[in-house]
């Protein structure tokens, strides 16, 4: 994986702390991570819709919620037409998890993650304060949700769910896996997508550890992860920028293109999108 491009696609004016996106073949589902919004951008018209989260009775902010009181979605799972947007789980009040159909816009209720973050963080021994999930991958009845090891542990991981979502009971086997420094700072997790048998991954490193303050960026690698093993394959990095979603875009057997999605810490409505090509 030394071979790599990279180049800005285009720029979205509406959005910012893109946290996370999934491209369905003509519009990109968005994550911001200081929103009770679902974004689409619809690629042809260029223009963008957007979907609120949260109960029609709710009366604070949508969009730039304060730090302390936002959501935090992290994380963007696809499963049919389902769209699950997974809280961080960094603090109490990140561990819902959001469910929307993302052809008919119905959103459904909430599911409440706190029950299964505790029990992730009591197998894999992770503390509170480390605990963060920043991907999430669906393969049918399987989940694979990443940790990103941007706390004082340094854990980064991978827990492989087996179970129903909607019943929010699952088996959980976690595997640690050990990521490079960038600049002298520990990467960690930040976003993932399944292609063939491997996952490929974000990871971006900032000199601060903590799961909730943001530091000073150092760059973020792409790499890849074997499924079955879940042995660490090459990595390589794409550059200095925070790195937060990545999603397929094309596959023609011999190159990769994935779309990237960054996220700049700043209350400015603008995200960047941005086209990685690889060779497979």
């Amino acid at each position: 994986m030394q071979k790599f491009q990279l180049q800005l696609l285009f720029r979205i004016i509406g959005i910012g702390s893109a946290s996370g996106l999934f491209f369905n073949g003509s519009s990109l589902f968005i994550l911001s991570d200081n929103s009770h919004m679902l974004y689409e951008y619809h690629i042809d018209s260029k223009k963008l819709s957007k979907t609120a989260l949260v109960a029609k009775d709710y009366n604070g902010p949508m969009e730039n919620v304060p730090k302390k009181d936002k959501p935090d979605y992290e994380a963007l799972a696809v499963k049919g037409n389902d769209l699950y947007l997974f809280g961080s789980g960094s603090t109490e009040n990140r561990n819902s998890i959001g469910h929307i159909d993302m052809k008919t816009k119905e959103v459904f209720p909430h599911l409440d993650a706190t029950d299964l973050y505790l029990a992730m963080q009591s197998f894999s021994e992770i503390r509170p304060e480390n605990f963060n999930i920043e991907a999430a991958v669906n393969d049918g009845d399987t989940w694979y949700l990443l940790q990103r090891g941007n706390g004082t542990s340094g854990q980064n991981g991978i827990f492989t769910l087996e179970g129903n979502i909607s019943d929010m009971f699952f088996q959980i086997i976690y595997n640690p896996i050990e990521l490079p420094e960038i600049g002298g700072a520990q990467a960690g997790f930040t976003d993932a997508v399944k292609v063939g048998d491997r996952l490929y991954f974000l990871a971006a490193a900032e000199k601060s550890a903590s799961t909730y303050l943001d530091g000073e960026v150092t760059g973020t690698i792409i790499g890849s992860i074997d499924i079955e093993t879940m042995k660490l394959g090459d990595t390589q990095i794409i550059g200095k920028n925070k790195f937060e979603g990545i999603t397929l875009y094309k596959d023609n057997g011999k190159k990769l293109e994935f779309l990237l999605c960054e996220d700049n810490d700043s209350p400015e409505a603008v995200s960047d999108i941005y086209k990685l090509t690889i060779d497979k």
